[in-house]
């Protein structure tokens, strides 16, 4: 009996992200011995990530989070805009409470540590074309901690009007942006960005990023 067709027509177009290069090619070797999966492109960088992903218009992709010229979330979300049939699924080897929970705002099908076997990260990018989220255990456990923690109904998340300035630092920290990458996109110091922070943190009654992320969300949804 003849094996099935894998033919690109019938293939799930797969784009790596990810700025190690001996990662991608062995993500490349592992899709390749994959049968109904396509890797029909790679990106190392945020910028080239977008691009390719704009070009090619793949079923998935499959992301870094850190990149060297900034954060897989930034190209999630700016790939989702401009090509809202692509399904991003991350895989880092980062445990990272903000990036899980920045990730997720951006649109991502997915959250998956490098930890995950072969066998089922194949699966998950199969899984993430059919519709499903895919989210691993760690990730599941901040989602829920985070939502469960500032859900309540009670004042004391509430807190103190922002300023207009510490609302648009609190919105790219919501996009999952660093202290250093917020001072550049406004035009600020570490500094006074680290002020605004603390300012605004107390004003949530919050102590961490990702609880301020979920107020943030959570407002802008209202």
């Amino acid at each position: 009996m003849p094996p099935p067709e894998t033919s690109s027509t019938s293939s799930i177009r797969l784009l790596l992200v990810d700025d190690h290069e001996i990662v991608r090619m062995g993500l490349r070797e592992l899709f390749n011995r994959s049968q109904g999966i396509e890797v029909v492109g790679e990106a190392g960088s945020v910028a080239s990530a977008v691009a390719e992903a704009t070009r090619l218009k793949p079923d998935v992709i499959l992301m870094d989070v850190r990149l060297p010229d900034g954060s897989g979330v930034e190209a999630c979300r700016e790939i989702l805009a401009a090509c809202p049939g692509t399904r991003v699924l991350f895989l880092t080897s980062y445990q990272d409470d903000e990036a899980i929970l920045a990730a997720v705002f951006a649109g991502a099908h997915g959250f998956l540590q490098k930890e995950i076997g072969g066998e089922s990260l194949v699966r998950a990018v199969k899984e993430v074309v059919s519709g499903k989220s895919i989210l691993d255990p760690a990730a599941i456990r901040v989602i829920i901690e985070q939502m469960r923690s500032l859900s309540a109904p009670d004042a004391a998340h509430e807190g103190d009007p922002l300023s207009p300035q510490e609302q648009r630092v609190l919105a790219l920290v919501a996009q999952g942006k660093t202290n250093k990458e917020i001072a550049a996109v406004l035009g600020l110091s570490d500094k006074t960005v680290k002020n605004y922070l603390s300012n605004t943190f107390q004003k949530l009654r919050v102590s961490r990023r990702s609880q301020a992320a979920v107020i943030f969300s959570q407002r802008s949804n209202r």
